[in-house]
């Protein structure tokens, strides 16, 4: 068994925890955009496979107490380095401190990496370690004098779904965009509209989850290269997705722009999952676009802070909510941080959550609609 940590967004920790607790695992607490649980090998696959809105899947090697160099170098010593990587590995060693007494960050990252090496050395009788084999990715962490010492079993971001190899200037992160569906109530059999959808991430991960399929299908992960982990247990946890995948059901997905390149980045990044016929994408003003009052669910992020003037701004939103006034049917969800929306919309918000998209506070406006008959 081993701890493990998935990182998110901070105010997405309440969806990720669910996510894996649905995967059958146990979360023992979150922290800060940190989700630690406990799990064996192949739950490393399936959590890295399967986590839509998680960032990252972390092995915590080990905490320690260290408010000298001698323990931080002690510490990162004792864990078993040659079980863990080859003469050759190509590992990095990066670093956060707070409130430490080490609050160097490069001092931690050179004895850390110093410690690393003596003890692969013991093994190897080399002076000089290649790193021109796989990557693994260390980072040192010292909070209040207790160091981490962590393990990246993803390698790139988890947001790295392999579908969008095009993308307009300002892209929502495919974590973000499959919360914001998490955070809904769209389910597949419900209309869903996103009338500003960019290159289409928003419906495309709300189509991802309507098909159960899984995000992590089509790419490769760090972990697949670690010699401690079997190869076989990601062909395992890819079939196990694979098998719930939902192919028959039918969806009403619905996403339109006013921009004829962004819909044709949008088309493409459908096509690259084999999916092209699930969404009708199209260009259209929002304004123009007829929209039935049939239960549907809204999930849409639209141009905000320096996409528009001000001026231009208030336009936006106060046609936006004449757009919508009459849709009584339908639950309306608004990521932004334009903080006039209830002002312009002349509606109250039924509840709002502020999330970060990257490092920009946002809030996610959230009107619900009349529900539909059982």
């Amino acid at each position: 068994m081993y701890e493990l940590i998935a990182t998110s967004s901070f105010g997405l920790e309440a969806i990720v925890k669910r996510e894996l607790n649905d995967l059958g695992l146990e979360v023992t607490k979150t922290d800060n955009g940190h989700i630690y649980f406990n799990g064996d090998a192949i739950d490393i696959a399936r959590a890295n496979i399967n986590l839509r809105c998680a960032d990252r899947v972390l092995i915590n090697l080990k905490s320690f107490k260290a408010e000298s160099f001698e323990e931080l170098f002690d510490g990162i010593y004792e864990l078993p380095w040659n079980d863990i990587l080859d003469d050759d590995s190509n590992f990095i060693v990066e670093g956060r401190s707070h409130k430490s007494k080490l609050f160097s960050i490069s001092d931690c990252q050179r004895i850390t990496e110093k410690a690393i090496i003596k003890k692969l050395q013991m093994k190897h009788d080399i002076s000089r370690f290649s790193k021109s084999s796989h990557r693994h990715r260390l980072e040192i962490s010292l909070l209040n004098d207790i160091a981490s010492i962590t393990l990246d079993t993803s390698g790139d971001s988890l947001h790295k779904r392999g579908y969008r190899d095009k993308q307009v200037v300002a892209p929502l992160k495919e974590t973000m965009a499959a919360a914001l569906v998490k955070l809904s109530f769209y389910k597949k059999d419900r209309p869903f509209f996103d009338p500003f959808c960019g290159s289409g991430t928003i419906p495309i991960e709300a189509l991802l989850i309507a098909r159960n399929i899984a995000p992590g299908l089509d790419r490769d992960f760090d972990s697949m290269n670690f010699k401690f982990l079997n190869s076989d247990l990601y062909k395992k946890a890819r079939m196990e997705a694979m098998e719930k995948i939902d192919y028959k059901s039918k969806v009403y997905i619905d996403a339109s722009d006013i921009s004829h390149k962004s819909i044709a980045i949008a088309k493409h990044n459908l096509e690259n999952l084999g999916l092209s016929d699930d969404i009708r994408f199209f260009v259209k003003d929002f304004r123009d676009v007829d929209i039935k009052n049939n239960y549907g669910v809204m999930i849409t992020n639209p141009p905000y802070g320096k996409r528009l003037e001000e001026d231009n701004l208030r336009s936006l939103y106060t046609d936006f909510g004449k757009k919508i006034k009459n849709l009584d049917t339908w639950s309306i969800y608004v990521l932004t941080s334009y903080e006039q929306i209830e002002r312009d919309f002349a509606r109250k918000a039924d509840k709002n959550r502020k999330l970060y998209n990257g490092s920009l506070k946002t809030y996610y406006y959230q009107f619900y609609g009349k529900k539909p008959d059982k």
